[in-house]
This record gives structure tokens, sequence and C-alpha cells, in this order.
């Protein structure tokens, strides 16, 4: 498990203790797979409005891909010198019209145009077609294990 600020102490916003926040899944090179853990830390959150990506990261050029409830590509996240969240990649959420959209910044968009978003560059198109490629080819296997995990550790 990980921390959204890639820490493994203290506490987040959300009352949660950091190491706590996030389950890998799958890594595949410099790419992870993860979802977001309630505050029992058993399940991925049931709003998905609510999830959210990782704001820091303990190991260079880490890229997350966080899952929706469904077990969807919901955002990619980029980070920076400083392992701090630079960039993420919405995949499936549409931001004026414009999906799958990029924003720009560590907290979300401060560094975006008046319209809060930006088009994909072709480099972001070919990283969401090589994440969805890898979730596609391993899905079946990586979610069924996560969700019987989820399931069996509910029932107690």
């Amino acid at each position: 498990m990980m921390g959204g600020r890639g820490s493994s102490t203290g506490v987040s916003d959300h009352g949660i203790p950091y190491g706590r926040e996030y389950h890998s899944l799958l890594t595949v090179g410099n790419i992870k797979f993860i979802v977001q853990l309630d505050n029992r830390g058993l399940s991925s959150k049931a709003k998905k409005d609510s999830i959210t990506t990782p704001m820091e990261t303990m190991t260079k050029n880490r890229v997350y891909v966080t899952l929706s409830v469904e077990g969807d590509p919901k955002s990619i996240s980029y980070y920076d010198k400083n392992n701090k969240r630079k960039k993420q990649i919405d995949i499936n959420q549409s931001h004026h019209g414009i999906s799958p959209h990029t924003h720009h910044g560590y907290y979300h968009n401060e560094y975006d145009s008046p319209k809060g978003c930006a088009h994909l560059t072709s480099k972001e198109k070919a990283m969401v077609d090589r994440v969805t490629k890898i979730w596609e080819e391993r899905k079946n296997d990586v979610w069924t294990r996560w969700k019987a995990l989820t399931i069996s550790a509910e029932l107690g």
C-alpha cells in the first residue's frame, strides 16, 4: 500500500493514514496501476467522482494509472523531478467537451489555460493507448484477484 503524498507516516485530509490510501495491483516498467482505498483500507471508494490520483511519489519517473471502481483506467498521472504531481490525463471524464484531456499542475490545473485543461499531445495519446493495451491484456486476471481479496476482507 502507499500514501497519496508518497509518505508512510501521517494522516491524509480524509483521515486515512498515509500508506493506506492506495493499493498497487500491477506494475509494468515504470507504470503502476493502482486503486484508491476507502477509509477502512479495504476496497476502492464507492463514489466515482471522489477518486483522486496520488499527489506525490517516492519513485522517480513513476507513472500511475488510477483505476475506477469498475476497474477501468480513470486517469494517468506524471511526476516532476521532486516527485510531485505535474500532469494528469483524465481518460474517461469530459471537461468542457474535451475527453480525454490533460490538466497541468500539482493541485490540478493551475498551469492550464483559462479553459482549465488541454487536448492530449501525440505522446499523451500514445501513453493512453499503451495503458489501455496493457490493462486490456491483464485486467481479467488482476481485477478478478483484487475483487476476490476485497470481498474476502469485507466478509471478515
